[in-house]
């Protein structure tokens, strides 16, 4: 259903939002104009968009080149919820996009060296692409593949006439209903497209460039579309991963390539298997991941359904040294949005156990096991292709890379340490709830009625609950996060106000434990109040080390 409450139907020309989906073309306009000759993958960005606002600390030695933000290797966080919320009346410019919050462009290590996804990438390779066109990127993109494609009512903007065939946008429940947004970096993220539409666009790619009996690109173009070249992991012979916007998914033991999408509302799937020439396009006008994985299962194992297994390599050997070498705990080193590096760092930590054959990853989840296929490379034990590495540059220390994500392994002890400090917080902050139960009824109708600095019970006490409260607002934004943390609301702003209040309480909880130490009062009571409140003021000045304390969402 296009439409659940107009009961109005689907057809082959209703258009879906593809989202990120939308990249692929981004990519292909780069390559159609260095084969045209006029820019190269490893132009750098300032030489080609003199006047775009980016910061990278290594520009002189590693500047930005315009295959990084193709690969997701230039270090940038990916989009700010300003940006994200950002919905004028009337279509913004690609550069007033651009505009909204420059600093989200800064390079956190050396460009060309690490994946981490950003929808600012994509839409700094299209500015480039107007400057040296001169055309409005989406006018490039409409000449120069929608019209050779069929691709016939595509398009990147909400016309009147794409609202009257677009479908409307659902929650995963079905019911929940979100409106049109325009996306400030639409290269990144806008196109509106049909199943007519797309059809064609998987054909281009299964043809390998070419399409309606014309080759708009070489086929060895489309093939380094398909493979990173720019990370370490790369550079030590990992061809699996990020390429230039389209990435290999490995599924049932086969490589697929292709590009998910996703909108508030709406999820696409896009995906094909050039030795075996079929692919497929899934677009749901729903926020389901579940169901839309669930059918991108059934589509691959139905068109996939007369072929044998494929046969797994035998394992490598590995050099005795290197388990030495790598064994360890590690850290998670390149979160998508820095903001989120406080809480990843922990949750994410991974224990590497190496062996002659192979290694083990154990993290939070189920262990996985990985088996040698080159001296740095390796694959899933039940999959045939190598999607792990083991990285020789050392340079930035110990690292392995698992699908796109990389880790640095941990100095000794660490890991435990980290580990135990969390544990006791929580443990330390509960406790407080626990024994309010029993000396708040205490203070009000029991003996405690004239006991003195009950301060030292209750600021530990205010500073959980604060804590809590925290949690329960962050958590209410999940149904429209972008909407709710974009702009100043009673979401945004009472976590603004509770981030303040929590830290505040913290430390206020400790200074006056540390004040009433020497004051009359049961010795377990004061000793449990200063070890929460200690606790509580660690958490807080963590929060505040990755910026978090008065964090202004909308900004």
């Amino acid at each position: 259903m296009a439409d659940i409450a107009a009961q109005k139907k689907v057809t082959a020309d209703t258009l879906f939002r593809i989202g990120s989906t939308s990249k692929t073309l981004v990519a292909l306009s780069v390559l159609k104009l260095e084969q045209e000759g006029r820019l190269r993958l490893d132009d750098t960005l300032k030489s080609r968009a003199p006047d775009l606002e980016f910061f990278n600390p290594w520009e002189e030695t590693d500047p930005v080149r315009i295959v990084h933000l193709l690969e997701h290797t230039a270090g940038w966080d990916d989009i700010a919820l300003k940006e994200l919320a950002f919905n004028p009346a009337e279509e913004a410019s690609l550069r007033e996009g651009l505009s909204l919050r420059p600093a989200t462009r800064t390079s956190r290590w050396r460009p060309g060296t690490r994946f981490s996804y950003s929808n600012l990438g994509p839409a700094a390779a299209a500015y480039a692409i107007e400057k040296i066109t001169g055309q409005r990127f989406e006018d490039h993109v409409k000449e120069t593949w929608f019209r050779p494609l069929d691709m016939k009512t595509a398009s990147y903007f909400g016309t009147p006439e794409v609202r009257q065939q677009i479908t409307q946008l659902h929650g995963s429940d079905g019911r929940t209903t979100y409106p049109y947004w325009k996306i400030s970096v639409r290269p990144a993220g806008a196109i509106n497209a049909s199943a007519r539409d797309m059809a064609g666009y998987i054909q281009f790619f299964l043809n390998r460039g070419a399409y309606g009996g014309a080759q708009l690109l070489p086929s060895s173009v489309i093939e380094r579309m398909e493979h990173p070249t720019t990370t370490y992991a790369a550079r030590d012979g990992l061809s699996a991963g990020y390429g230039l916007h389209l990435m290999m998914s490995v599924h049932d033991g086969r490589a697929w390539f292709g590009h998910n999408g996703g909108v508030v509302g709406g999820l696409t799937d896009f995906a094909y298997l050039p030795e075996l020439g079929v692919g497929y396009c899934v677009m749901i006008n729903s926020g389901n991941g579940r169901v839309l994985a669930d059918i991108g299962r059934v589509v691959r194992r139905y068109l996939t359904r007369s072929l044998t297994p494929p046969t797994l390599p035998p394992p490598f050997i590995l050099p005795s040294q290197v388990a030495k070498a790598y064994d360890g705990w590690y850290e998670p080193i390149t979160p998508r949005q820095e903001l989120g590096r406080f809480a990843l760092r922990l949750v994410g930590m991974k224990k590497v156990t190496v062996g002659e054959s192979g290694f083990t990853l154990q993290g939070l989840g189920k262990k996985k096991v990985f088996v040698a296929t080159g001296p740095h490379t390796f694959r899933h034990a039940n999959e045939a292709v190598a999607t792990a590495a083991l990285i020789s540059d050392r340079s930035e220390g110990t690292l392995i890379e698992v699908g796109t994500a990389t880790f640095r392994r941990l100095p000794p002890g660490v890991a435990p340490f980290q580990m135990a400090s969390v544990v006791t917080i929580l443990i330390l902050a509960q406790s407080t709830l626990v024994f309010a139960l029993v000396w708040v009824p205490r203070r009000f109708w029991g003996g405690l009625r004239t006991a003195t600095h009950l301060r030292t019970r209750t600021l530990p006490l205010l500073s959980t609950l604060a804590g809590l409260a925290l949690l329960v607002a962050i958590a209410a934004t999940i149904p429209d996060p972008i909407e709710r943390l974009g702009h100043p609301t009673v979401w945004s702003v009472s976590i603004f106000a509770l981030s303040i209040a929590f830290p505040a309480l913290s430390f206020w909880s400790l200074f006056a434990a540390w004040r009433a130490r020497h004051m009359p009062m049961p010795r377990l009571v004061w000793w449990h109040s200063f070890a929460a409140a200690l606790a509580l003021s660690t958490a807080s000045a963590y929060l505040a080390y990755w910026g978090l304390a008065g964090w202004r969402s909308w900004v």
